[in-house]
């Protein structure tokens, strides 16, 4: 175990140490106050094959911690991206379909009911966001959009990139870019290799899904999964890492993570410090969607993209936070009462029903300060 840890913070310590001795792979985890380091830990391997350490600024696939970065980015447009105006207003093709009237804020709160592109492009345009929302654009949702909730693990991503390219006439991949590069020492790897990533591995256990025992829907989440289930190294490509997708092709450190969002919610009166507009930022942080996974079995609560604090405690004890989970395990988000942002990396991919690792982070990070 490498790292710092502030006054106060030791019980962080000795739960990472306990997170580290039972990991075959790497773990990161930091905290961060108004720019303050708090907590800034790491150990174990970056790359389990060669023995290459995890290092203070080793960077990993986020999965869909992307989507937290990308919900921030439309949460700073929203005086161009208006929650409640119809998609169509800034997407007019997203009209087809019977989709006139739905509305941003049901895409960005898992209620539209686009759950994969059909048909599924073909190539390296099963993974180009643009290529995607094309085909979701003449779609048909599977429910009245609004009437239930379903995590929309790769769609999201594509629709998302598809309005930040219209409301911005950018790549939506450089707006999120530079919306993190605005907090100091943080930095977000969208759209490009960057050298020396972490190796991500699964451990032979690992499964998706893991509130499910429905064999029907079991199926439509391995559709909507596919790509992850049918070439397990495609996160550790250069294709991959270059395609920039916003549901869940970002790479970063758990510092660069942990700064920003503390930065989205800085405790004390530090005019300019937050990317995003306090007003957009309350927004996009209240609940929007809160129901069972119409397809998952699992609770859901949803801002405006953000992952919210559930009843499964998904974001530890505290009764308000923010920010999106990753598949295999990573945690990143912020909890805004006491003005923290972290981050837990790891490039060892665990089911959900047997990973207790960020949960014994944040338990233990709750009784420090």
């Amino acid at each position: 175990m490498r790292g710092t840890v502030a006054t106060g913070y030791s019980a962080v310590a000795d739960a990472f140490a306990a997170v580290l001795a039972g990991s075959r792979a790497g773990v990161a985890f930091s905290v961060v106050r108004d720019g303050e380091v708090l907590v800034e830990l790491h150990g174990g391997l970056a790359d389990p094959a060669t023995g290459r350490p995890w290092e203070a600024d080793t960077v990993a696939v986020l999965f869909s911690g992307t989507k937290g970065l990308t919900a921030a980015a439309c949460a700073a447009v929203s005086d161009r991206l208006e929650p409640d105006a119809p998609v169509a207003r800034y997407w007019p093709e997203f009209a087809a379909g019977g989709k006139e009237r739905v509305t941003v804020g049901q895409v960005l709160s898992h209620t539209v009911g686009l759950l994969y592109p059909d048909p599924e492009p073909v190539g390296d345009d099963r993974w180009d966001d643009r290529a995607c929302a094309a085909v979701l654009a003449r779609q048909e949702p599977l429910w009245e959009p609004g009437t239930a909730v379903a995590y929309h693990p790769t769609t999201y991503g594509a629709m998302t990139a598809e309005l930040l390219a219209r409301v911005t006439g950018r790549d939506p991949r450089a707006v999120v870019r530079d919306l993190v590069a605005q907090v100091p020492g943080a930095r977000v790897f969208l759209g490009a290799a960057p050298p020396g990533p972490a190796r991500i591995v699964r451990d032979p256990d690992y499964r998706i899904s893991t509130f499910l025992t429905d064999p029907r829907r079991r199926r439509l989440v391995e559709r909507m999964y596919r790509m992850l289930l049918e070439e397990p190294d495609l996160p550790n490509t250069g294709a991959y890492h270059r395609s920039g997708g916003l549901a869940g092709a970002g790479l970063a450190s758990a510092p660069s993570m942990a700064r920003f969002y503390a930065a989205l919610c800085p405790s004390g009166p530090v005019p300019g410090a937050s990317p995003v507009p306090a007003a957009a930022l309350a927004r996009a942080t209240r609940t929007w969607s809160e129901e069972t996974d119409a397809v998952n079995d699992r609770p859901l609560r949803f801002g405006l993209g953000f992952e919210l604090a559930d009843p499964i405690g998904t974001y530890g004890p505290e009764p308000v936070a923010f920010g999106h989970s990753g598949a295999g395990g990573g945690r990143h988000g912020a909890w805004p009462e006491r003005g923290l942002g972290f981050s837990f990396l790891t490039n060892e991919m665990r089911a959900e029903d047997v990973d207790d690792r960020a949960s014994s982070l944040l338990a233990a990070l709750q009784t420090c300060g």
